[in-house]
């Protein structure tokens, strides 16, 4: 047997709560309408004395005209009686109108304002699936790490349980599709790295011969400063593709001790450099890999460095710390201006800012791009902002360790 829609449920639901809530409301005005015509007054109908407060009867006065009874006990007849009962259809006329006006609407707001309530209830415990929809997408979207993920609805085959289904058939689509891209990188790099490697040692062999001529030498260096850039750009794409995977093991790790490792084994470049490296460790303990990590601040250290003033007060500031609930690590340099509209790009592979869009030794493009990958494969986000008097300041933001905190 079918089971009916998401739709026809809501109808009946609400259409079932519409019906009660008139129910009661029509039994409200009912009970208000009687309580108001049973005030006040008692009459004599031909033939019988009604009370109907007292719910007694008694034999009327011999005849058949209508008579009616007063409050203090008189019996009135014929245009008196007429009158008094004109009087008091009126009476109950104008207190049926004042209790339908006033109490009614009272309960009718009342009645209205509970059944909102429980429709708002019911609502939102039927469309919590949809919530888990969303919030699962957002998740997705905002890391791509984060495309294993799957939100595997439970209950009845309906309009949301399909929609859930699609959605994690076509997430698991582009996991695949990522995957497959992530292994085609890793293995080409791998394959790339042999010739380049035995091309590096057959220059070599060449250059220190005996009979080489300072021609064959020169053209050496040439060849091994292109096959050294190859290398690291092939050394870039590994890493790229070993970030953008799901960290499905993480330990503790304290960026203080990578801020500190960093910066001594970057010093010698900065030195040679002409540039001033200023290390901050503070404390900032997370969770994550410890590589990946050291890879991450090394590409920030090394970029400020490769990237700076040709001439004049040059620097690099590297410093880590505990801000709330997160850590952070914040490197700064002076360099040259950048347009805000251009950080964003900075971050996309190969992208070369200006003139250095040109092959040049200082990198192969992929460091602030491994910087992101990382970042987002830690749950942690990555910002950049042009500073003032040119440079960049790069902020990392990634989870708290609270054991490490403590």
């Amino acid at each position: 047997m079918r089971r009916l829609s998401l739709r026809g449920r809501l109808t009946l639901l609400y259409g079932g709560l519409f019906m009660a809530a008139g129910v009661v409301l029509l039994g409200v005005t009912y009970a208000l309408f009687n309580a108001n015509l049973g005030q006040q007054y008692r009459v004599i109908v031909k033939g019988t004395y009604l009370s109907p407060s007292a719910g007694a009867t008694r034999p009327p006065p011999p005849t058949n005209d209508v008579y009616v009874m007063n409050k203090d006990g008189a019996v009135l007849t014929g245009s008196d009686a007429e009158r008094v009962l004109e009087q008091q259809r009126e009476q109950v006329r104008q207190a049926a109108i004042k209790s339908l006006l006033t109490q009614g609407s009272i309960a009718l707001l009342a009645v209205g304002a509970l059944a909102a309530g429980f429709g708002w209830l019911v609502a939102g415990r039927v469309l919590a699936p949809l919530h888990r929809v969303t919030d699962t997408a957002r998740r997705i979207a905002a890391s791509p790490s984060a495309l294993h993920e799957r939100i595997a609805l439970k209950g009845p085959d309906d309009e949301v349980k399909n929609l859930a289904d699609a959605f994690d058939t076509m997430v698991e689509r582009l996991d695949h599709s990522f995957d497959g891209q992530r292994r085609f990188v890793a293995n080409a790099s791998h394959e790339l790295r042999t010739p380049l490697t035995l091309g590096r040692a057959l220059v070599e062999v060449a250059m220190h011969r005996r009979t080489a001529s300072p021609e064959v030498k020169e053209l050496g260096e040439s060849l091994l400063t292109i096959n050294a850039r190859h290398e690291q750009l092939i050394d870039g794409l590994l890493i790229l593709a070993d970030s953008e995977r799901h960290l499905s093991t993480v330990y503790p790790v304290n960026l203080a001790d990578i801020v500190s490792h960093v910066a001594a084994q970057l010093t010698p470049e900065a030195a040679a450099a002409g540039v001033e490296l200023i290390r901050g460790p503070g404390e900032a303990p997370t969770r994550g890999d410890a590589l990946l990590l050291e890879r991450l601040v090394h590409n920030l250290v090394e970029n400020g460095i490769r990237h700076n003033l040709p001439s004049g007060e040059r620097w690099v500031q590297v410093r880590s710390r505990t801000a709330g609930d997160h850590v952070e690590i914040v490197v700064t340099n002076t360099g040259p201006e950048i347009p805000p509209y251009e950080v964003e790009s900075l971050f996309k592979p190969f992208y070369r800012l200006g003139a250095e869009r040109l092959v040049s030794t200082k990198g192969a493009g992929l460091g602030l791009s491994i910087v992101r990958s990382v970042t987002e494969a830690h749950s942690g986000t990555v910002t950049a902002l042009p500073r003032e008097g040119g440079g960049l300041q790069v902020t990392v933001t990634l989870p708290l360790d609270p054991a490490g905190a403590a």
